[in-house]
Order: structure tokens, then sequence, then C-alpha cells
């Protein structure tokens, strides 16, 4: 059965499609991944230090170099990307923690799997960021930063 322009998947189809048509949306998105960028070289930057330097086991090094990344991005995100959407600092704050926490989990899944499959660390950590980009968009896009009523 196909959606009805007046089923739930209808008006959901229809909304999806209407985020993709707008520039804004793409220009955001644009800006999340060069704030990305600059915590993903933050991100494997401090992960080597802690597993080369320190002498971390890889997923505490992950923990660590995350926790220096989402503070990157959460400070350029607030200020740059989604500067129209500000809120509260703090309620921001926690959600954008809150999203990047189940991105962090996400990519140890990911990282993990990788290493025991044979991939180096860094090369599995480097591949695991960006396979769970998209989940961290989303999350931050509809839930961190969204627009307030």
């Amino acid at each position: 059965m196909e959606p009805t322009s007046t089923t739930p998947a209808a008006g959901a189809v229809r909304r999806v499609g209407d985020a993709l048509g707008r520039r804004s949306n793409w220009e955001q998105l644009g800006k999340f991944c060069a704030v990305g960028a600059t915590g993903y070289v933050v991100n494997l930057a401090v992960y080597s230090t802690l597993l080369d330097r320190v002498g971390l086991h890889y997923i505490p090094a992950a923990v660590g170099s995350f926790l220096a990344a989402v503070a990157n991005n959460y400070t350029l995100n607030r200020h740059w990307t989604f500067r129209g959407e500000r809120g509260h600092v703090g309620a921001q704050g926690l959600r954008f923690l809150a999203v990047s926490t189940a991105s962090l989990a996400a990519n140890l899944l990911v990282l993990h799997v990788l290493v025991r499959a044979g991939l180096g660390e860094i090369v599995g950590q480097a591949i695991a960021i960006v396979l769970v980009t998209p989940l961290n968009f989303v999350g931050n896009k509809l839930w961190s930063f969204r627009r307030r009523q």
C-alpha cells in the first residue's frame, strides 16, 4: 500500500523532501562537516597521543579523544553552525553531550569491529568517525540545536 497524501508516512516523506530542498540545510550541513573536520583532527591527534605516548588501550584512548573533540565541536557548532538556534547554553550543552555520547557508543562499536577485523587502531578510528557522522548531525540538528517554537 502506497502512502496517500493524508497518511503519516506521506507527511513524513513530504517533510524530508522539503528539508532536502532547503539550501540553508545544506549550508548548515557543510558548516557541521567543517566543524567536524576540526574535531576529527583533534580526535585523531589526542587519540594517537594517548595510544603512543601515554600507552592507553585503544578504547580508553577513544573515550579521551572523544572528550577533547566534543568540547571543540560544541563550541564551534554553537557559535557558528547553529548560531541562529541558540538556546540556553547548559540545556543545549547537555543535549549535545547526550547526542555525542550516543555517537561515541556507535563509534566504539564500529571501532571494535574494525580492529577485530584486522584494521589498525588509528585507521579503524578514522573510519569509525566518518561512519558515525550522519547520526551525529541528525541528532544535533533535530534535538540539540533545534529551533525553539
